[in-house]
């Protein structure tokens, strides 16, 4: 056996260890007893010990070093890219501090669910502090003489740095403010949904919906969570949803905001499966497409119009007088509390702000005691309006207490490339509305399939990007799909 073999042949094991590991995470969020947490805990502590240790094996250095890279392929010489990578990182990180950040996240994640139900910010502020500690001990670990943030951030975004993702969100904090004070200006004001529409009804629908964006149950399937998430990768990707029988949107846009992700993992290349390669590339490329298909697919006026006539079909009325008003109503803008429910002109205002308060704490600037009064203070600030609980403020992401600080900023990167791939998207396939109007996603699904999905880690994040749009991603494209979209809806 080659040193390439012996490395390929370790690395295979390693990724079904975490894709088991992940099964867990995905239980403990849909079906785990309740009791079970604390013993869970040390369960997901035990397999991250074993997979650190095999993520630092000495035998990965011996054989990476012994290996001749310009005699691979370039898919060879990716998957190296990938494991030099991740082997530099993770030899950085002492094992009982990797043991310690999955059995505390794991505490922590059962304890923000209870304190967010309970509205008792206090119940969850101490094991937040905990997390914090361990992920700044982390950070520095990692980062040396670098920027702490930075540090986390790359293991969600290869390659990008927070003075750049600041900058970025400058320029469109200018444009998506001077956009919402014109539409909460208009005369305009597009009315909610009305009625009730039964649990068992929205689910249905939810699964026929995530079938027309090509999910394949035969290698997934969705449940209910607290916070819609996917999970898994290649034969197994498992998507959540959450249901709100006075409003189907929730239900319905979660799982279509889950079947991008899902659909992701499931149509990369299959000769990448348990390889390096064979995830999603960084989080924001994949929030692209959980974000291109829930909304400039999925909460366009072509496809809402095949939508509203599906929702009088399974509930007997949409809760809208017709189909404009029914687009409106799927796009009407308002100043919200909950990020996951916020309209595409707030959302990356919400990301904003959380990436400047994730981004004091790891740095020492903002106190775990003092961040539900910064969150609540710049949340006025941002949105004109007074956070009424918790679970509509500081507790409503699950985020910081799994410990994924760094990652928020993906998510308007996730817009901003979705931005660039709409763009494209379209010429590319110029009749574009009329198939969302006859509710088939195949020729835009197919689209990102072959230009950006099949290819799973293979690229870096911005060149994939660049790739599939044949320019270099920038939030042009997506500001400008915002303004034009939302003044002819509110008659800009």
């Amino acid at each position: 056996m080659t040193a390439f073999d012996a490395l390929m042949a370790h690395q295979h094991e390693t990724e079904a260890l975490a894709e088991i590991s992940g099964r867990l995470g995905w239980d403990q969020e849909t079906m785990m007893p309740r009791g079970a947490a604390d013993q869970r805990a040390e369960e997901m502590a035990a397999l991250e010990a074993v997979l650190h240790r095999r993520r630092t094996d000495p035998r990965l250095a011996d054989w990476l070093a012994a290996i001749d890279d310009a005699g691979l392929d370039p898919v060879a010489q990716a998957k190296l890219r990938l494991i030099r990578r991740s082997h530099a990182r993770n030899t950085k990180i002492p094992e009982a501090l990797a043991s310690a950040l999955a059995r505390v996240t794991s505490r922590a994640q059962g304890i923000w669910a209870e304190a967010r139900a309970e509205g008792d910010v206090a119940k969850f502020l101490p094991v937040l502090a905990e997390v914090l500690r361990l992920k700044r001990e982390e950070a520095a670990a990692l980062a040396g003489d670098g920027d702490l943030y930075d540090a986390l951030l790359d293991d969600y975004e290869p390659g990008a740095k927070a003075a750049d993702i600041a900058a970025i969100f400058d320029r469109m904090r200018l444009r998506l403010v001077a956009l919402r004070e014109r539409v909460m200006g208009a005369a305009m004001t597009p009315p909610a949904l009305q009625g009730h529409f039964p649990e068992a009804a929205q689910l249905a629908l939810a699964r026929e919906v995530a079938g027309r964006f090509g999910y394949d149950f035969a290698h997934g399937r969705i449940d209910k969570a607290v916070h819609p998430f996917s999970s898994g990768s290649a034969a197994d990707v498992r998507i959540t949803t959450r249901v709100d029988e006075r409003d189907p949107l929730n239900c319905l846009y979660s799982t279509i905001h889950e079947v991008g992700h899902g659909c992701y993992e499931q149509n990369i290349d299959a000769a990448y499966r348990l390889t390096p390669l064979g995830h999603g590339v960084s989080m924001g490329v994949h929030e692209s497409q959980s974000r291109i298909y829930e909304n400039q697919l999925g909460r366009s006026r072509a496809f809402t119009g095949f939508l509203f006539d599906r929702m009088g079909d399974v509930f007997g009325d949409a809760g809208a007088a017709d189909a404009d008003a029914f687009y409106a109503a799927i796009n009407r803008v308002h100043a919200g509390f909950i990020r996951t429910e916020a309209d595409e002109v707030h959302y990356n205002l919400h990301i904003m702000m959380r990436f400047d308060l994730e981004r004091a704490l790891v740095a020492g600037d903002l106190q775990v005691a003092d961040l539900e009064a910064a969150w609540n203070d710049r949340f006025a600030r941002d949105f004109g309006a007074v956070v009424d609980r918790p679970a509509h403020g500081v507790l409503q992401d699950v985020h910081w207490s799994v410990g994924l600080f760094g990652y928020f900023p993906t998510y308007a990167l996730g817009n901003l490339y979705a931005g660039c791939l709409m763009q494209a998207l379209r010429g590319a396939v110029p009749d574009l509305d009329a198939q969302l109007a006859a509710g088939d996603l195949g020729p835009a699904t197919g689209w990102l399939r072959d230009n950006l999905q099949v290819h799973g880690g293979l690229y870096e994040p911005v060149e994939v990007i660049t790739r599939a749009c044949g320019f270099a991603p920038d939030e042009g494209p997506l500001m400008d799909y915002l303004d034009a979209k939302f003044g002819a809806l509110y008659g800009l």
